[in-house]
């Protein structure tokens, strides 16, 4: 059954009017999109702030009830902060071992998804960047050179 006004013609939306609709939602999309895609980033970027932040103080502790030796995070890629140990930093299960675990899995850098520790950002499959002579530890972006830059949110 069809609807008529009282001109006795049909009523509906005409060709003109439905492309004013999508024209104004296409306007509408082009501008929320990049939205969403800014807060993603920037989501990315606060979790990896936030996982620096853990790492770098459970470096520290390890360091302080290991008597100022740093974990070889390079070499043993995690199993120091992973484990317990003793007071010489070796992975220890037992009764000697009292120190640690100081995190409870390995950490996965939010930007990359890589777990690896390196000295340097120079592989595909590195997600943190670890100095052991100063406890220093980075993340590095999605481009596997370029380090995660915190003050900025950026990569250097």
């Amino acid at each position: 059954m069809n609807a008529r006004n009282r001109n006795g013609r049909k009523s509906g939306f005409t060709l003109v009017e439905i492309l004013i609709v999508v024209i104004i939602l296409g306007i509408l999309a082009a501008i929320v999109i990049p939205q969403f895609t800014n807060a993603s980033t920037s989501a990315r970027a606060n979790s990896t702030f936030a996982q620096l932040q853990t790492l770098r103080s459970q470096i520290q502790l390890y360091k302080l009830q290991h008597n100022d030796t740093l974990p070889d995070l390079v070499t043993n890629q995690w199993t120091q902060i992973l484990g317990t140990t003793n007071v010489s930093g070796a992975v220890d299960t037992t009764a000697a071992g009292i120190y640690g675990p100081y995190l409870q899995t390995t950490p996965k850098n939010p930007l990359n998804g890589n777990s690896a520790v390196d000295s340097t950002a120079s592989g595909a499959t590195i997600g943190w960047v670890y100095i052991l002579s100063t406890g220093s530890i980075q993340a590095t972006n999605q481009t596997p050179t370029l380090i995660f830059d915190e003050s900025t949110g950026t990569v250097q």
